[in-house]
């Protein structure tokens, strides 16, 4: 289980986030950047699972200038509060609280930035512009096609579904021409296909992405793992 910590962004404001650490020294930071649901059950399971990978995992609360403690389901009830969320958040600061949970998970080593839905844009525009990331992952980002006037400075890959109903592959297609160097993986699923909690979920291809995932951590950030502390304890 992780716990709620304090990070305080460039511009003084503080945030909350989800902190997962592993049992044993960390091989790396990982920043997790929530849906446009919050930093929900799954969220917290998402950063759980990397942290037993071995990383020092934050997880920003990304609504919380605007509204603190979101923690949205999946419902169709619960989706145009979601929406809602997102509207009124005001996005030229967002990169200023990914990159204040860049710097706290940077305690564990280089940092790899990993967003899904929304955060999977913001992981890429991430891997553009700010400083301290040394890689990203980019599950199904639906802005990412009208970002592409910015090129990434570090190692991304892409994870998309090909029956996404909110991603076409028009879109799709263009991202692979405008980044013919990077890994951009499509699978037989819709969006939110690596949520557990939507209907959309599709195990193959999240257990594939995350195979992949975790493998591109290891060659970015992810050093070997101790067995021991520097202790030896």
């Amino acid at each position: 289980m992780g716990t709620m910590i304090q990070l305080t962004a460039g511009d003084g404001v503080t945030i909350d986030a989800y902190k997962a650490e592993p049992e044993g020294p960390p091989r790396g930071g990982v920043v997790v950047l929530q849906e446009i649901f919050g930093v929900n059950a799954h969220i917290k399971r998402v950063a759980d699972r990397f942290a037993r990978e071995g990383y020092l995992v934050i997880a920003p609360a990304l609504f919380d200038r605007v509204e603190h403690g979101v923690e949205l389901g999946y419902a169709a009830e619960e989706f145009p509060a979601a929406v809602g969320l997102v509207q009124r958040v005001d996005h030229a600061k967002t990169p200023l609280d990914v990159a204040a949970a860049v710097t706290a998970a940077s305690e564990g080593g280089k940092v790899a930035v990993v967003g899904y839905c929304w955060g999977g844009s913001l992981a890429y525009q991430a891997a553009c512009s700010t400083d301290g990331v040394a890689a990203a992952v980019g599950y199904y980002g639906g802005n990412i096609a009208k970002s592409l006037d910015r090129r990434p400075t570090v190692p991304v890959m892409l994870h998309l579904g090909e029956r996404d109903d909110h991603i076409p592959m028009s879109d799709v297609a263009a991202i692979k021409a405008a980044l013919p160097d990077v890994p951009i993986f499509t699978y037989d699923a819709g969006h939110g296909f690596n949520c557990d909690a939507r209907a959309s979920f599709d195990e193959p291809s999240a257990a594939k992405a995350l195979e992949r995932t975790l493998a591109f951590l290891s060659e970015t950030v992810g050093s070997e793992r101790p067995t021991s502390s520097p202790s030896g304890a």
